[in-house]
Parts: structure tokens; sequence; C-alpha cells
């Protein structure tokens, strides 16, 4: 079932989007009262009344993600920069509100504690911040001046001058060349982890007796498609469709054909959408199998600037 499409907001309102429910009805945690402001209907104006946040309640929208909600902006009405999300993360896990990129780099988000949201908002719309300000400034963790020391591997900010079409649905992960200058490496990829079946998977027959389970191997779909050449972390999520919840997406870029252990882009689709992780194709699988039984979070491989990755270690 497709999500509504949002509502066109005033000039001067940002909306804000629940997408968590319990008996039909919108759960926000603390996240409002840590907002403050003024309630008015469905509306909270903020302290200086610059910004004034709209709030969205319809369990249509229950379990949308960041990056689905480029596709619901209205093609008329008001031009929007951002969206903001209280998802789960907010709700039950104590994590800020995530902005998410509608105009620049759709799809790709940021996350802000609860307290600077008006102050950031402020700003914004002043013009004298940027999306691609906080996405420079965030943390390991995705937050924005967040103290979560900074990521080895910034996310990129640049934009290829194209679109790219729709990846394909799947509740596994997706394996996406976006480099094509190495045929021989590719195919080496390929074979490291396990080849590809004739319905175009990886690590779709491999026996369980012969299974590393420090290694776990990646199942992945494998997109070979030059249409998708330079596609960077930013602009996946919004590529994703979703009527699946796909795990990740595992970029194989430049860096995987020139830097030892064929190192793969894997891109975060729902924490904090857009933001990558760079690690060892071999260590990709678990990552992948951590995700799907909320083992660990995506956070706990994205590697620190100046720090050595625990996966090193193993």
């Amino acid at each position: 079932m497709p999500f509504p499409e949002l509502p066109a907001p005033a000039d001067d309102q940002v909306l804000l989007v629940s997408n968590c429910y319990e008996g039909g009805k919108a759960r926000w945690g603390s996240l409002l009262e840590e907002i403050g402001g003024r309630r008015e209907g469905d509306v909270l104006v903020l302290e200086g009344g610059e910004v004034r946040l709209r709030l969205l309640e319809s369990t249509g929208w229950a379990r949308l993600h960041g990056g689905n909600l480029p596709a619901l902006v209205p093609a008329s009405g008001s031009a929007q920069a951002v969206v903001v999300l209280a998802d789960s993360l907010v709700v039950y896990g104590g994590g800020g509100p995530l902005l998410v990129d509608v105009a620049s780099i759709p799809g790709r988000g940021v996350r802000v504690r609860s307290g600077r949201l008006g102050e950031i908002l402020t700003a914004m719309l002043a013009g004298t911040l940027t999306f691609d300000h906080l996405v420079r400034d965030m943390d390991t963790s995705g937050v924005y001046q967040g103290d979560d020391g900074r990521p080895a591997f910034p996310a990129p900010v640049w934009t290829p001058h194209r679109s790219f079409p729709a990846l394909p649905a799947t509740t596994e992960a997706l394996l996406v060349r976006t480099s094509f200058d190495d045929e021989d490496g590719w195919q080496a990829l390929l074979a490291e982890l396990g080849g590809v079946d004739e319905d175009g998977w990886v690590g779709a027959d491999l026996d369980p007796e012969e299974i590393d389970v420090e290694n776990y191997p990646l199942t992945a779909l494998v997109v070979d498609d030059q249409t998708f050449e330079d596609l960077h972390s930013g602009q996946v999520p919004a590529l994703v469709p979703p009527e699946k919840h796909t795990t990740l997406v595992a970029l194989a870029d430049t860096r995987t054909f020139i830097e030892p252990g064929w190192p793969l882009t894997v891109v975060d689709l729902y924490e904090t959408p857009g933001q990558p992780a760079v690690l060892p194709c071999r260590k990709v699988g678990s990552m992948a199998c951590n995700l799907q039984i909320a083992n660990m979070d995506f956070r706990d491989y994205v590697a620190r600037e100046g720090t050595r990755p625990w996966w090193e270690n193993s």
C-alpha cells in the first residue's frame, strides 16, 4: 500500500511527520516537550516565531522511512527544503529527530538534538545553514555537531547532474556496482563473494557447513547496470522501493577496486539515511545479519577518524 502524499506547508512551516503509532494514535515520546514552543492546533510555534512545525499524524505514514519522503512531496505548492521525521529512534531510542533533504540530494538525512531543532531550522529557512553543512558536520552516529567523533569516511555532498532509476525491491541486501573501469576487479569481487547464481544473487547457495561465522557470507542481489555509475551514498535511500524492507545497499565503487580487501561502501537506509560505512567485503555479510536481527546498529560499523575499526582486530 503506497504512503499518502504530504500536504504542502505554508511558507513559514516545516512538516514534522510521525511514523510511530500505537492503537492508531501517534507516539511522539518526549520530543514535543524537548522542542518547546507554543501549540496552536496541529502547529507548534517555536520560540521566536520564525519556525512553525506542522505536526502530521496519520497511520498511513506508519513505518515510513526518511528515504521515502521525497516521493511524497507534492509537485505544486510551497517549496520545501527539509522535512522532519519523528521515528522509533526518537520515540523509543532516545535519538534526535531526523531531518530529511527533499531538495538538494533528496532522501539523505541528518539527526539533530531535539533542543536545537528550532535553532537549526531557523538558520536553514534564513539560508545561513544548508543541508550540506549538516552532512559535513555530523558525527559517526549521524548527529549534526554530535560528540561521537568524526567519521573516517564522511558522507559525500556532490551531486551528479543526472537522475537514477529505482533499485530492485528486496528484503535482503543489494550489491550495486557504481564503478565500471575495472571489469577484472569486478569479476574478482564476485568470485570472492561466492559467485553469482543464475538469478543474479551472490551468497544464495552456499553450503552451511562451509560458512565462516566470523565472516558470514553476504547474500545480496547484484545490480550490474551502468545506469548507476557514480551513484553515491546520499542518493541511495530515495531509490530503494518502500514495498520491502531492504536490509542494506552495498556499493562497489572506485575505492573497492583500488584498495586491498575489496572495501564496499554500505549505505544506511533507516537510522541516518545516506550515511556511509566503509568496510571489507568479507565483513558486510555479518553486518547484514546483525542489522536483520537488530543485534547491532548501523552506527556500530561507521569507522571513526583516527581510530582503528574494531573489525580490523577480528
